[in-house]
């Protein structure tokens, strides 16, 4: 099938040679969403005794693997994927040197497969190496040097991206003096530099600690201080995932409504305010951490309260921006309006959607970040079902809709079927609002998670309102339909590919703001102010605490002081 398109020029025409990295990077992103997702529907139906085909002891090993190919691999390719259409779309200049552009993807894919490796050998009792070490991978547990070697290449190769962004903007620069950065470009740096702030406590607790510890240099480690370290990371990584979300919410989804951003210095704020506040937070999945003083913990959960605020904006934003386009299309009254907004375009009722359930996913994360609140809740089946919404919906729903929009642009063919496209979207709603809801459901009676069996022996849940078998069969039954749904995006792009170029061209020029960057203080395109402050927040938010775990337990765990055994024997 070939579709008739008018409009400017196709992106791959544009830039062909980034085109092939931005597929390239795509297609690595769902090689991953595959993988992982098999792994999903393995775990839920296992969990809920509805079909077993692993060992309870591999598990773990499908856990992992589920964890680390969707939670990293799967949204970073598509991320520096996305970045890459986006800087050089919005700058309408290529990246400095493809050489560098496709050295940095093929680091990362690299890292990928070394971590990859020892995960899938868990699956072979005959193979020497194991990584059951699951997505949050601190000590105690301990992964097979091969792993962490893995995750350091991959974290290796981001960084290398985001200086590719950023030499691209700094030549973009030079031949444009004084012009305000571009909306798309400029989200994109913030949430490099986020990142690379972020980025610094798990490449000090693999590189450091865990690694050498590992290959054996090390004893033992302190794992207070590399659980710390690496949610130093872990909850900002929660807005590196979404803040290419934000990106395609705020430029993409308006045109598809048929209108117009709001406001392009709220949207300035919101990633300036991502970039301050993403970082001093961490501590906050920490709440039940004996070794950490109550009094840091009131600083995470208020820090942590702090970052309703861009949410908040984004939401006015974004709706505004939506109701725009519908009255463009002729949407009258204070609701029906809604009705003139092209639900039948996959790419819209996708990202809509993705950012309905992203509400929700922020009326659970408040309980999560409340010290008092999050008691009840921790380490129970409510956290996976908090960030199923975030990352399994809000992250990957809206990846996906958006292929349907960029998938044109990078191959010259047209969506095999948005019909199909349309179904899969809300067939991934309908099962995670399933799933979830039951996931958070079983987490208020107390059913753990990260467990093979989640039944207690000798004794039962009381589940109130329903029966704890209801509760599984809403997991199982959800989890199926994600994976149908998983099944049918995949089948849509692969056969897409498939099909006849298209004729014409494609319109992806992307509307100006309704008040634009004229509209901004220019401060907020000082990068290097904003990222003076977050390293400063950073500081004040980490380093006592930090000291206090140290002091407490030595840099290598306690009885060691702050240097290995091994060390103290050769002073001595």
């Amino acid at each position: 099938m070939s579709d008739e398109l008018s409009g400017s020029e196709l992106y791959l025409d544009r830039f062909p040679d980034e085109a092939q990295v931005v597929r390239a990077a795509l297609w690595s992103s769902f090689v991953a969403l595959g993988i992982g997702g098999l792994g999903g529907i393995i775990q839920a139906l296992h969990r809920t005794n509805y079909l077993r085909i692993i060992d309870s002891a591999d598990y773990y090993t499908v856990l992992t693997l589920h964890g680390v190919l969707l939670a990293l691999s799967f949204t970073t390719f598509f991320l520096v994927g996305l970045f890459t259409w986006a800087v050089t779309r919005s700058l309408d200049r290529p990246m400095v040197d493809i050489r560098f552009t496709w050295t940095w993807y093929l680091v990362m894919v690299a890292g990928t497969v070394m971590a990859a490796i020892p995960i899938l050998a868990g699956f072979v009792d005959s193979i020497p190496l194991s990584a059951d070490v699951l997505f949050t991978f601190y000590a105690p547990l301990q992964a097979h040097p091969l792993f962490y070697a893995g995750l350091a290449v991959f974290i290796i190769g981001s960084w290398l991206a985001g200086l590719d962004f950023f030499r691209t903007w700094w030549a973009w620069r030079d031949e444009n003096e004084g012009e305000r950065i571009p909306l798309q470009t400029f989200m994109v740096l913030t949430t490099m530099l986020m990142w690379y702030i972020a980025t610094l406590g798990v490449a000090i607790s693999v590189v450091v600690f865990l690694l050498p510890w590992s290959l054996g240099v090390f004893e033992q480690v302190n794992a207070l201080l590399t659980r710390t370290l690496f949610w130093y990371f872990g909850h900002p990584v929660v807005y590196f995932w979404l803040m290419p979300v934000y990106l395609l919410w705020y430029t993409v989804l308006p045109k598809l409504a048929g209108g117009r951003l709001f406001s392009d210095p709220l949207a300035r704020v919101v990633f300036v305010l991502f970039l301050l506040l993403s970082t001093p937070t961490g501590i906050h999945h920490q709440y039940l951490d004996p070794g950490i003083a109550e009094g840091f913990k009131f600083i995470a959960m208020t820090n942590t309260m702090f970052l309703l605020l861009p949410s908040l904006l984004t939401a006015f934003t974004v709706v505004a921006s939506i109701e725009h386009g519908a009255r463009q299309r002729g949407g009258e009254g204070y609701l029906s309006w809604l009705g003139d907004l092209p639900w039948r375009d996959p790419a819209f009722t996708g990202m809509a959607l993705a950012g309905l359930m992203f509400a929700a996913a922020g009326f659970s994360g408040m309980v999560n970040a409340g010290m008092n609140v999050n008691y009840l809740v921790h380490n129970t089946l409510w956290v996976p079902g908090h960030f199923h919404l975030t990352v399994g919906t809000a992250v990957a729903l809206t990846f996906m809709a958006a292929t349907y929009w960029l998938l044109p642009q990078l191959t010259r063919r047209a969506v095999y079927s948005r019909r199909i496209g349309l179904f899969q979207v809300l067939l991934w709603f309908v099962g995670m609002t399933l799933m979830s809801n039951a996931m958070h459901r079983g987490g208020l009676i107390g059913i753990p998670r990260r467990t093979a069996e989640p039944q207690y022996s000798g004794f039962a849940f009381d589940a109130g309102f329903s029966t704890v078998g209801e509760l599984r069969f809403q997991i199982a039954l959800g989890g199926t339909l994600l994976f149908v749904s998983l099944v049918l995006f995949l089948a849509n792009v692969i056969v897409s590919l498939l099909e006849s170029p298209m004729e014409g061209t494609f319109d992806d020029t992307l509307p100006p703001a309704l008040s634009g960057p004229e509209d901004a203080p220019e401060v907020l395109d000082n990068l290097a102010l904003w990222t003076g402050i977050a390293l400063l927040l950073v500081v004040l938010a980490y380093v006592l605490p930090l000291g206090a775990i140290i002091s407490e337990g030595g840099l290598f765990g306690p009885g060691t002081g702050t240097y290995p055994a091994w060390i103290l024997e050769v002073i001595s």
